[in-house]
Formats: C-alpha cells, structure tokens, sequence
C-alpha cells in the first residue's frame, strides 16, 4: 500500500475526528445545523485520503478490498449528505407527501453510517491480514532466491576446475 506523506495523514486523521464529532454530537441533538456539516467535511477528508492511498501491489484480493473501501467512502459521504438534508429537510418538497419524505429520506444517513462503518472495518482488517501473508511469502521467496543463488556461487568454482 502506498503511504500516506505527513500532510495527509493528518488530514486523513482530522476526517476520521470531524465525522465521529460531528456524528456523536447531531445524534445528541448538540448543534445539529452545524454539526451535520462537520460530519460532511469529515467524511470528505477521509475519503478523499483513503482514496489516494493506492495499492500498487498485484494481490487480487488486496485490490478487491479496496474497491470495497471506495465504495464505504462514497456511502460515508452520502450518510453526511442525508444527515444535511435531516437536518435542514431540503429534500422535502420534492416528495408528494411530508409522510413519504419521512419514509424514504429523513434519518436514512444513520443506515449508510453503518453500512459504510461495517464495510470499512471488515475491508481494514482483511487487508493488514493480506498485507502480512503477502509480506511472509515475499521473505520465504527472497529466502529461497537467495539459498539457490548461494548455491550457484558455491557451485560455479567447482565446475571452472573441472
């Protein structure tokens, strides 16, 4: 995985804190025009960073599991804007009835929240994991690359005398 350079770490990091600010505080009703857009900028830190952080290895599996982290982004940053829209109800005149709108739409972001919270940790896991077998199995390999070369070298002499 590529690393992240200081500057977006640290972006990355204030996201995660702006979303779980913003989320605790429009849950306990503190604020929640403000906070609701907290949560967004939040969110659009950490995805934007977790974004840029680019596996350029050629493990399937590693590569599947960051389209699976895209896609919790995106659904990160769709939960902040129906927590905007919660908040404000900006979306309501576009529904036929004030029922409909609270059916569909209103409090939905707290389902995408953890739909993207879910994918995002079982992703993060199982990506250290790969990272790790990957890192075992390329020190086995160097390990081995390094005996046969050893080898060749030892074996080399002996056939110039022959």
């Amino acid at each position: 995985m590529k690393q992240l350079n200081t500057i977006q770490s640290a972006l990355f990091l204030i996201g995660g804190v702006l979303m779980v600010i913003g989320a605790g505080c429009f849950v306990f009703m503190f604020a929640q025009q403000i906070v609701c857009w907290i949560f967004l900028v939040g969110a659009l830190l950490f995805a934007a960073m977790q974004v840029n952080q680019a596996y350029e290895g050629h493990n399937p599996t590693i590569k599947r599991l960051k389209k699976i982290m895209t896609f919790a982004d995106i659904f990160f940053v769709l939960a902040g804007l129906l927590m905007v829209d919660s908040a404000n109800m900006w979306l309501k005149d576009y529904f036929a009835d004030t029922i409909t709108y609270f059916n569909v739409v209103y409090n939905k972001w707290v389902l995408l929240l953890l739909a993207a919270a879910i994918l995002e940790m079982y992703s993060m896991h199982r990506i250290a994991s790969e990272l790790k077998k990957d890192a075992v199995e390329d020190e086995a390999d160097s390990e081995e690359q390094d005996e046969a070369d050893s080898e060749e070298q030892a074996d080399a002499p002996a056939t110039d005398r022959q």
